[in-house]
């Protein structure tokens, strides 16, 4: 059998971030403080059409057997893909997730987790993103997670074909 190598394009232009890593990171902190931002979940970086979150996982993070919660990855990923979007579009919380789909690749180790995210599409109504989940020091994926968001509208984006 043919091996194909497949590439994902972009389907949205690379667009630079409206807000910084620190300003996502602070805005969260103040506006959702239960999702651990700051502390345990940190906000590393965001570019153009990414971002990336550390976090440390810690007992309250863990199954029997000392491998890191299915959720607690879920979680992660998709607070990436939520940092990557509001760096993108701005402060527009109710942005919401409306489908979401991971893979659990290998047993990540208690310690920092990365999330990885790519915007793959950003769109005025929805924006999709995967992110590659690793433990801290190892190149192996741990999972694997595409998410899409819903983008309320009136959020203030540009309309398709403005000049805006």
């Amino acid at each position: 059998m043919k091996r194909l190598d497949v590439q994902f394009k972009i389907m949205s232009p690379m667009k630079a971030p409206k807000m910084t890593a620190g300003e996502v990171e602070a805005k969260l902190m103040s506006e959702f403080p239960q999702g651990g931002y700051g502390k345990r979940n940190r906000i590393e970086a965001v570019g153009p059409m990414t971002a990336r979150v550390r976090m440390t996982a810690d007992e309250r993070n863990l199954h029997p057997g000392g491998t890191v919660s299915g959720p607690t990855l879920m979680g992660l990923a998709d607070g990436a893909v939520y940092v990557a979007i509001l760096a993108h579009i701005g402060w527009v919380p109710l942005a919401v997730t409306t489908s979401f789909s991971i893979n659990f690749l290998k047993k990540p180790a208690p310690g920092d987790i990365i999330a990885d995210c790519r915007l793959i599409k950003l769109g005025k109504r929805l924006a999709v993103g995967e992110v590659a989940l690793r433990s801290e020091g190892d190149d192996e994926l741990v999972a694997h997670c595409v998410a899409t968001y819903s983008i309320p509208p009136n959020s203030g984006l540009p309309e398709f074909g403005s000049s805006k």
